[in-house]
């Protein structure tokens, strides 16, 4: 008999394959109930149970007399309500950004997490598997396969897995179908997808494409959405500190991503401030939705935004209200003060205000006034994601920015998020300046910082990016294909792996500090110097950690790979619905910043950034219990927070650049002078266009 892991896994695979279909590359075969059993295929449910129950179910070259893997039995039980669900059509377009369907998906969170035993969840999910939409089921059950205690073995397979036409250019899919059907294992080969094929060189923009369509990037996207849903039973949506993390990650994806431009010659992103404008960039994103075969919706140069309206959506979004919404969260930031639909007033001028400001923007569930803040963000890439159909006239869905699995492809998001990061900004500028007492380390001196490559110590300062070829198994997704194996080939950033040196006198008996380390850009895409505040806007986090500091010279080595923002290439890519593993490291700890894409790209000649680090007092760090990052999944922490528990840094997130500072500071060396705990280096980025497989 099958596991409760297997009895749940085996439903976070191949979506639009009917349960009855055998599981786990013919492995894993469902018993169900006759009223399991959809209208289409009940009247010859008994005729299909013999049919997939029996031989046809074995593993791939087995005989007939091998007894099946894995069977499991569901229970017959009281037909659960999922009526409310079904509004959103099976073969239908799901969003995250629409109200409604937002509502649908907590209320279907709620409904798995509601239920006893895993056991009972298996069942209650089985029936509603083949009833509902592909993307809302997978979205709601892996949800509540995170956020409940008993179904800690149970692994949750990424979207790419379940939904690789989210993802990957659609012209592979095809060849993909060819070689599955026509060649078997061992003898498969990979389907190769070219790096550039939403637009040609001529197209500006198309030089940011290795970052916008990476699929690390997006999946990252997808999984903090996942793992931080907007709407859903309180206990899933009320973690610590989300609606800052909210802030914080998008910052610093945006970030990155100017970061990005500079080294390739393009300059600041403009942000998306007047919604009445017309939309100079245009976006073809050629990739389509597998459920109903149909293409995402291009938007065309110079198109603008207005009403939409789409009573089949229950959506109605206007401009006006969006406006008025964005006045008052203005208003808001400006006077330091939220209101309540009490009246009751929130103080927004303090620590925790970056969080309640997050929540409001999102907008999430734990927003103190959705009435009245509205739901600003979302609307934004409502607004932009039917540009091209506003009324459904055409029947047209949704565009990428319509989907967190697509949104970061579109050069757009990051100016709609370049203006929301900046409403976060005009709070921030009214904090007053981190003093000396928040940023110094009595006793510690950082007497040296410098990187060096793992392979080639003895280059300094220097780190090297190249293009990388990897392949990934899309053949769980591949609904009614080959069973096994079915690979594809992608191309991607990658970098060579290196080390922070960090060498460390300190004079007191042993204690902990933590160690921020950041990079920031020197210059822009004209090779002009950036002034300290623009360089403090865009410094990005490269590893936030904790060390145990002795008497005298500490040397303290931090591999690239051990950051904390970053999971590695297995964790992002690995198809956990054809694994044997099932332990907690492919479950919460999906969340994370794909590792090959944590040094920016540079250029051939090499690209100078800035190195900062420092060594803060632990005391005023320290959240209770202490986490130790080796453990279970923590290794991410600093953009996904911990599993369950609070947020392990008792500072704001980005400290310490996440204020203003004084007139008088202009530049790295300014800001670090007064403080022996802190040390800023430069670093240079070299690029090499080359090809290499990895190993």
């Amino acid at each position: 008999m099958a596991s409760i892991r297997d009895k749940l896994r085996g439903l976070l695979q191949h979506p639009y394959e009917p349960l009855f279909l055998p599981k786990n590359e013919g492995k894993l075969f469902y018993d169900l109930p006759e009223n399991f059993f959809t209208d289409r295929y009940r009247p010859i449910g008994q005729n299909l149970i013999n049919r997939f129950g029996g031989a046809a179910s074995l593993p791939s070259g087995a005989s007939a007399d091998t007894p099946v893997m894995n069977r499991v039995s569901i229970n017959s039980i009281q037909e659960p309500d999922i009526k409310f669900a079904e509004a959103i059509p099976r073969r239908g377009a799901f969003s995250l950004f629409i109200p409604e369907h937002r509502r649908i998906a907590g209320r279907l969170i709620e409904l798995f997490l509601e239920q006893p035993d895993a056991d009972t969840l298996g069942d209650v999910a089985a029936f509603a598997r083949d009833r509902l939409n592909g993307p809302l089921f997978q979205y709601a059950l892996s949800s509540a396969v995170l956020h409940r205690t008993d179904t800690d073995d149970v692994p949750v397979p990424s979207f790419l897995h379940l939904f690789p036409d989210q993802f990957v250019d659609p012209a592979v899919f095809p060849r993909m179908l060819e070689e599955g059907r026509a060649v078997l294992q061992p003898n498969r080969m990979s389907v190769d997808i070219p790096m550039n094929y939403t637009a040609s060189e001529q197209v500006t923009e198309q030089r940011m494409a290795y970052f916008r369509e990476d699929i690390g990037v997006n999946l990252h996207h997808w999984h903090w959405h996942l793992v931080y849903p907007g709407d859903g039973p309180d206990r899933v949506v009320r973690k610590d500190r989300r609606g800052e993390l909210f802030y914080y990650m998008h910052q610093q994806m945006i970030a990155r991503y100017q970061i990005e431009r500079y080294s390739q010659g393009l300059g600041n992103v403009e942000e998306l401030n007047n919604i009445r404008a017309p939309v100079p960039e245009p976006y073809y994103p050629k990739i389509l939705r597998s459920a109903n075969n149909r293409t995402y919706p291009a938007r065309y140069a110079n198109m603008t935004m207005v009403d939409v309206v789409r009573p089949e959506d229950q959506l109605r979004v206007t401009i006006s209200d969006v406006e008025r919404q964005l006045q008052r969260i203005v208003e808001a930031i400006d006077a330091g003060v939220a209101v309540m639909p009490s009246g009751q007033r929130v103080q927004l001028d303090n620590f925790r205000g970056i969080d309640v400001l997050g929540d409001i923007i999102e907008s999430s569930a734990v927003s103190i006034n959705r009435p009245l803040y509205g739901d600003t963000h979302n609307s934004g890439h409502i607004l932009l994601s039917f540009i091209h159909d506003p009324r459904g006239e055409y029947l047209e869905s949704f565009g990428v920015m319509g989907d967190v699995t697509t949104a970061m492809r579109d050069p757009i998001f990051y100016r709609w998020h370049t203006y929301v990061n900046n409403l976060f900004l005009r709070h921030k500028l009214r904090l007053a300046p981190y003093i000396a007492a928040d940023l110094g380390n009595k006793g510690v001196n950082l007497m040296s910082l410098e990187t060096e490559l793992e392979r080639q110590s003895s280059v300094k300062n220097v780190l090297l990016t190249f293009w990388q070829r990897s392949q990934v198994d899309l053949g769980a997704g591949l609904d009614f294909g080959p069973e096994g194996n079915v690979f594809v080939t992608f191309t991607h950033l990658q970098h060579a792996a290196f080390n922070f040196r960090l060498q460390v006198a300190y004079s007191g008996t042993a204690k902990p500090a933590t160690v921020r380390i950041f990079m920031a850009p020197k210059r822009n895409e004209r090779g002009t110097l950036l002034t300290f505040e623009q360089q403090r806007r865009l410094v990005i986090e490269m590893d936030t950690f904790r060390v145990n500091l002795l008497p005298g010279i500490n040397n303290i080595i931090r591999r690239s790979v051990n950051s904390s923002i970053t999971i590695p290439y297995e964790r992002t890519f690995r198809n956990v619905a054809q694994s044997n593993l099932g332990d907690e490291s492919f479950r919460f700890c999906g969340c994370g910043f794909p590792a090959h894409m944590f040094v920016p790209k540079g250029d051939p000649i090499g690209v100078e950034y800035e190195l900062f680090a420092m060594l803060s007092d632990h005391e005023k760090d320290r959240v209770n219990p202490l986490f130790d990052e080796k453990m279970g999944c923590n290794d991410a922490h600093s953009f996904c927070g911990l599993r369950d528990r609070t947020y392990p840094d008792a500072r704001n997130m980005g400290f310490p650049f996440d204020r203003r500072v004084p007139s008088t500071i202009r530049s790295f060396k300014d800001f670090v002078a007064p403080y022996q705990n802190m040390r800023v280096a430069t670093v240079t980025v070299r690029f090499t266009n080359t090809i290499v497989a990895r190993t």
